[in-house]
């Protein structure tokens, strides 16, 4: 696809379907068959959410089974088995199905908006990168029917547990997870095929929006880390089915090769699942504040500075496997040095607030909870790095509070700021401001009170993963059961609120929010079905 469309009057027989002419749009397919074959950016995005709130819901559910057995000492609800099939498909269905997911579909409705592009560079690739997804999923929550349940060896699969002791399901599971990382590489390749050829004339890659920068800084390590992930899980179906021994010890192999290789690609994943996030909050905290952002230059580079030194501390998530001291002492002082380009992000997002005209919108208050909670879960992050602590820390709760404090008030929180942000964009109407407040409220009571628990019941000795637990451990699991039933209950008002919000509410211009300069809100509210069939005018920004 060329950079820029030709003009209206142009002769040309190769215009894209993007260009959005007329004759084209009005023979567009109608109800099912416009969904199955779509090939336009804001209805793949909106395919991509409709997904990940699905699959979010569905994780959740899972979450509270696990929550309802840990209500107290005992065991109530379900068999250890079970239990563990639950953890295990919670992480994945979480992990692949929701978080990812979300921020391809905000990638998907943005990115173009945000770079004056008529569509995604790729438009065909894009449906067929989105319809893998649902394959996939479907196929991974059968293995619930299947003889032997589903996954049971938590998400991250370890071997022997997983290639030696596994349902026979463990193959449908590898495949589904090819699916998805098949379409992770194939969105990937879009989203930089996209904003390399297809930003508006005198756009240089300086002056593209925070989340432009960090989702092309996201679609580089999704193409080089997924390939890990498709190999790994390949040796693991050759180890269940065809008698090679990549991890098994009686057969020459080892079980901690699967450990490197598998967090050369987790660790990777968990900025894959932060960085898109960093982006919205850093467009959302400036328009809020009414004022630039601060240090944008120095954001970009710490954006990318995340990126390259999460290659380097893959052993951190293995300090109790047995590394030489000087394996040790390296990824414990690259761990650390993660922080320093974290906190030049904290700082800016902090100095941006400084002294500016703040106003608190509901996608403000999600942005203000992220900062203040992500950050939490940075400090515990920290101390996991210490090799000597972690030996205390390692599969504890402790370390369940760390990731979650980073994935739910991190990532979750950012994906539902930017849904509020940019909903009058997509609808036409701005969320209902009160049931809004009452879904934020309700959020971060229920987070805090499910994962901060956590962290004493590790620091006392609590291990993961189990079914039951001591008596000690009563009071914390407790508060956290509750706090998740809070969590879990108060994300249908969020769908209460998308929901009104499509169906009608309070009108939105065209710049739904005073403070915000990007060229989304240059197109009309809701967003046409092909915005920019010409290039739009473009004056940088002095950052």
């Amino acid at each position: 696809m060329a950079s820029h469309l030709p003009p209206k009057s142009s002769t040309q027989h190769s215009q894209p379907a993007s260009a959005g002419v007329a004759s084209q749009a009005h023979e567009a397919p109608k109800g099912l068959k416009r969904w199955l074959l779509t090939t336009n950016h804001k209805e793949i995005g909106t395919l991509y959410l409709v997904l990940s709130l699905t699959m979010f819901f569905v994780g959740g559910l899972f979450a509270m089974v696990i929550r309802a057995e840990l209500f107290q000492p005992g065991l109530q609800l379900v068999e250890p088995e079970f239990f563990n099939q639950m953890t295990t498909m919670h992480g994945l269905i979480m992990i692949f199905g929701a978080v990812m997911p979300a921020f391809v579909g905000l990638a998907n409705w943005m990115v173009p908006l945000q770079i004056g592009a008529p569509d995604m560079a790729l438009p065909r690739l894009n449906n067929f990168s989105f319809w893998l997804l649902p394959v996939a999923f479907t196929l991974l929550l059968s293995t619930f029917f299947m003889p032997g349940g589903a996954p049971n060896f938590g998400w991250t699969s370890y071997a022997p547990l997983s290639t030696t002791y596994s349902p026979p399901s463990t193959t449908f599971f590898i495949l589904s997870l090819h699916m998805a990382g098949i379409s992770s590489i194939l969105g990937a390749i879009n989203i930089i095929a996209t904003i390399l050829n297809l930003r508006t004339p005198g756009m240089r890659l300086m002056d593209m929006p925070l989340f432009v920068w960090t989702w092309l800084i996201t679609a580089f390590l999704l193409i080089a880390v997924m390939p890990v992930l498709a190999g790994v899980i390949t040796m693991m179906l050759l180890d269940i089915n065809f008698g090679t021994s990549f991890f098994s010890a009686a057969g020459g192999g080892d079980p901690v090769l699967f450990q490197h290789l598998f967090w050369f690609f987790g660790h990777p994943e968990v900025y894959i699942m932060i960085l898109p996030a960093f982006g919205i909050v850093s467009v959302i905290i400036p328009t809020f504040a009414r004022k630039p952002l601060f240090g944008y230059a120095s954001m970009v580079y710490a954006t990318a500075s995340i990126a390259i030194l999460s290659f380097l501390v893959w052993s951190h998530h293995m300090f109790t496997v047995g590394l030489p001291l000087v394996a040790e002492l390296f990824f414990m002082y690259s761990t650390m040095l993660i922080a320093v380009p974290t906190g030049v992000k904290v700082f800016n997002w902090v100095t941006t607030l400084f002294r500016g005209s703040i106003t608190f919108e509901p996608p403000m208050l999600f942005a203000l909870a992220f900062v203040v909670l992500f950050t939490i879960g940075g400090f515990s992050g920290l101390m996991l790095a210490i090799s000597p602590a972690d030996f205390q820390y390692h599969d504890t709760y402790f370390v369940v509070a760390h990731f979650h404090y980073v994935l739910v008030p991190g990532a979750v929180f950012a994906i539902m700021a930017g849904v509020y942000y940019w909903l009058p964009k997509w609808t036409g109407h701005y969320p209902n401001l009160r049931l809004s407040q009452w879904h934020f409220w309700l959020s971060v009571i229920g987070v805090n009170l499910t994962f901060f628990p956590m962290h004493f019941a590790g620091l006392a000795g609590m291990p993961r993963r189990i079914p039951d637990y001591a008596l000690q451990f009563a009071d914390f699991n407790m508060v956290t059961s509750l706090g998740a039933f809070l969590f879990g209950l108060s994300q249908l008002l969020f769908v209460l609120v998308v929901v009104l919000c499509v169906r009608g509410g309070e009108k939105a211009p065209a710049k739904a929010w005073e403070g915000g300069e990007d060229l989304e809100w240059t197109v009309p509210s809701p967003a046409p079905l092909h915005t920019f069939e010409t290039p739009p005018d473009f004056q940088p920004r002095r950052h």
